[in-house]
């Protein structure tokens, strides 16, 4: 390892949200000869993002969201995650960290930007989340995803950069991806996508709405939590499906979709977005500070998608807008047209530069 090589540090666990545009960036650095290391939280679900990508180094440490109700919880589990970043960052000091949102970032911010480290921030989502507001305040520069989310933070070096995909979402074509996947070439693919850690609300309206498809093949990634329920009530299915609890390769399943139901969080929606793939959305109805809904909203705005509230949508109802989606080629071109519209393909180029001018 050549000596001159700068070292970034990527905060991007907790979620896949979180995870895959940290990636995206950690390789947009590595064409500038940047060495990266990514810094993950000790939960299933960021254990098993990262061992999609085995070339990039990776440190765990404990992460614990805030809960007003037991904040105790939170401080000790940074007061461990500091001790372990402190001992890690002393042996191999960032020249910069970005962290991706969460609360598994504030350890490694706080400690990079105690050493001298330049500090970033990205928000994904339309209304910023509670770490995020936190920590930008030590902050030296504040990226964002989706305009509105500019407005939220005080910060004034604040520029909107989109959200990062891999360019493994672009330019994919339906017929190779679904012989990839094992799914019919001559049928219409219903996507369902719940999220990296699942979505019971999605999970139980699709497989009950999938009842009254005929002819269409499905393809549900429905998080560990609930595989072994939505396999049971695909049991017998006239439907080609298959379920998933994680999916290593997004991009085949995004390349072979004829449409999408989906969750509303920004990862997910710039995936889509980069893909070309109309999706139907139902925000999480509890998510923090109703981020899901104001997600859904711009997306609604640029004509890329729909919305289906969980709450007070039947299987019913369900099934009767995405089988008219399904059979309107002229409302889904429209709709992947404004999808188009939301891709910010240049997202990961432009965040490695924006840290590449400080180091």
């Amino acid at each position: 390892m050549a000596a001159s090589q700068p070292h970034v540090a990527i905060a991007c666990g907790g979620t896949g949200g979180h995870f895959f545009p940290g990636v995206a960036v950690a390789r947009a650095l590595q064409q500038q000869n940047v060495r990266v290391t990514l810094w993950v939280s000790n939960k299933a679900i960021d254990q098993k993002a990262v061992a999609t990508v085995p070339d990039l180094a990776h440190v765990s440490t404990p992460a614990v969201a805030l809960e007003w109700r037991r904040p105790w919880r939170f401080l000790f589990g940074l007061r461990t995650a500091m001790r372990q970043v402190r001992t890690a960052m002393a042996d191999d000091r960032p020249e910069a960290v970005l962290a991706m949102g969460g609360f598994t970032s504030a350890a490694p911010v706080w400690v990079g930007r105690k050493l001298g480290a330049a500090t970033f921030l990205h928000e994904s989502n339309a209304v910023p989340g509670r770490a995020n507001r936190l920590l930008s305040r030590w902050a030296d520069e504040v990226l964002v995803g989706m305009a509105p989310a500019a407005e939220r933070f005080g910060n004034s070096h604040v520029e909107v950069t989109g959200t990062p995909v891999r360019d493994d979402f672009r330019e994919l074509d339906q017929r190779p991806s679904r012989e990839a996947l094992g799914l019919p070439r001559d049928q219409p693919m219903l996507l369902v996508i719940g999220g990296s850690q699942g979505a019971r609300g999605v999970n139980r309206l699709v497989t009950a709405a999938s009842t009254e498809w005929r002819g269409v093949s499905l393809l549900h990634v429905c998080g560990a939590t609930d595989e072994a329920e939505v396999r049971a009530a695909y049991a017998g299915a006239a439907n080609e499906v298959q379920v998933h609890a994680f999916l290593k390769d997004m991009p085949q399943a995004l390349g072979a979709a004829t449409l999408a139901v989906s969750r509303a969080g920004a990862s997910s929606i710039a995936e889509l977005a980069a893909a070309r793939v109309p999706a139907l959305f139902i925000p999480l109805p509890n998510s923090a500070d109703d981020h899901q809904r104001a997600n859904a909203a711009a997306v609604v705005a640029a004509g890329g998608g729909k919305v289906l509230e969980q709450h007070g949508t039947s299987s019913g109802e369900l099934a009767r807008v995405v089988e008219e989606l399904l059979q309107d080629d002229p409302a889904r071109a429209k709709m992947a047209e404004g999808m188009a519209a939301l891709d910010r393909p240049e997202s990961a180029t432009q965040i490695a530069d924006r840290i590449l001018r400080r180091l």
